[in-house]
């Protein structure tokens, strides 16, 4: 490989575009053109930058990743439903390697134009209105790994649901990464259009199959027209050898709801970059998120939640266990401009160390450029209430149940904001056996 890992992926674009997008939109592959020559002149971010200062992605630029081909052959719908747990009936729509699958996939028909489906399919039908929205929010300028997405992005999931619509049963995204014998990326493109007065309930699932080094390199869009109201899950468990960088982009109109929640479990670096704004009067953002990590993990959380108008709310609340030498990172930034009167916000984050080694950089800040606003913030670094695993023990309960029951007490006040009941109950199942696991030194 090269000394510049720029060249390797400036080289493999020449080949992608040639061989595989050929059939592009000219407006795409003018985007994708403009995107890898923004890459090729940044390249990945280095610590140097004060946004990554803690988070050092130097060894997987050296390594001469190539775009994962689709496996499906492999795979049966047992395996993807052991793997997904649709332990509720609603559409799955399963991306292979960062491409559609549809044998794969059990989509469930929708009425009043509601749109769900794979974004490479609607680009030939619904072009208008991809371009309008791909690439608003999510913009190669100054965002390397944006820029790379878009460059090599095959596919993803486009979720449209107009003006007073309502999908009643949750979206269920799994986007698999399959295991080759080589180091594979792949780049899993999301777009979420809600129109005025719209509901809707997205989980994305990040998971592996097989051990191998991988890279996903996920970009997500959404957009909340007035009044729209959208419950957004993020599940990440991926294999100990993957890694996982993710950029979230949402922007909000008046009165618009987004509820955001993001659970961190597996992959061995973890980058979350979520950036929401809320663009209309009165819009209601919520970002909650749970991580943990244990070994030598990463887990890096950047959010900004920036109010651009008058009486609108946020509350962010993310909390963490970390244990052996992993290392969290916690950089929320709350952003209130001069028209942005009214505003309420509060965030907290709140992290639990269970081993000397383990390390977190916890950086809350509040950017307030109104007077007339409610803002609150704050961080904690802890361990477990030896009063409370003592009230425990004194009643019998065994110190490692005893240990895991209070982490997944501390999971809860995460894992309880989850409006879907079966979902949430999963997730709280796979929180248990992940926090089982992850014992002080002494258990």
């Amino acid at each position: 490989m090269s000394k510049d890992p720029r060249e390797h992926y400036l080289a493999g674009f020449d080949r992608f575009a040639a061989q595989e997008r050929a059939n592009d939109p000219a407006w795409l592959r003018a985007a994708r053109k403009d995107a890898i020559q923004r890459f090729g002149e940044a390249g990945f971010p280095t610590t140097k930058l004060e946004d990554w200062r803690y988070t050092n992605l130097a060894p997987l630029a050296r390594t001469p990743f190539e775009l994962a081909a689709p496996d499906p052959a492999r795979l049966t719908r047992s395996e993807i439903e052991r793997l997904s747990f649709p332990v509720f009936a609603c559409s799955v729509f399963v991306f292979v390697n960062g491409r559609f699958v549809p044998e794969l996939s059990a989509p469930r028909a929708l009425s009043g134009g509601i749109q769900v489906g794979s974004l490479a399919a609607v680009l030939p039908r619904l072009g208008g209105l991809v371009d309008e929205h791909l690439g608003s929010l999510a913009r190669p300028e100054g965002e390397p790994l944006v820029a790379l997405n878009t460059a090599f992005f095959t596919d993803g999931v486009f979720v449209h649901v107009p003006a007073g619509e309502t999908i009643e049963a949750p979206i269920h995204v799994v986007y698999l990464s399959v295991a080759q014998s080589r180091p594979t990326i792949s780049h899993p493109r999301t777009l979420v259009v809600a129109g005025p007065g719209s509901r809707a309930t997205v989980i994305e699932d990040f998971v592996s199959l097989g051990e191998g080094s991988a890279l996903t390199n996920a970009v997500a869009e959404v957009v909340l027209g007035d009044g729209a109201i959208l419950e957004h899950v993020t599940l990440q468990r991926e294999h100990e050898d993957a890694a996982h960088l993710a950029t979230l982009r949402v922007r909000q109109e008046r009165d618009s709801r987004y509820r955001g929640h993001a659970i961190s479990l597996g992959g061995s670096l973890t980058r979350n970059d979520v950036v929401a704004l809320l663009d209309g009067t009165g819009a209601d953002c919520e970002l909650n998120g749970f991580y943990v990590a244990s070994g030598a993990q990463h887990v890096d959380n950047h959010t900004t939640i920036d109010h651009a108008r008058p009486h609108g709310t946020s509350r962010e609340y993310y909390k963490g266990v970390l244990q052996d030498r992993a290392h969290g990172v916690f950089a929320g930034k709350i952003v209130v401009r001069p028209d942005a009167q009214k505003t309420s916000a509060q965030q907290t984050n709140k992290n639990l160390l269970l081993s000397a080694d383990a390390e977190i950089d916890s950086k809350p800040q509040l950017e307030i450029f109104a007077d007339d606003v409610k803002c609150s913030h704050g961080s904690t670094i802890g361990q477990i209430d030896e009063d409370a695993l003592f009230y425990l023990r004194a009643r019998g309960i065994e110190l490692g149940a005893a240990r895991a029951l209070l982490m997944r007490a501390f999971a809860a006040e995460i894992t309880a904001r989850i409006g879907v009941a079966p979902l949430r109950e999963r997730i709280d199942e796979l929180l248990l056996a992940r926090l089982t696991r992850a014992q002080p030194e002494a258990a």
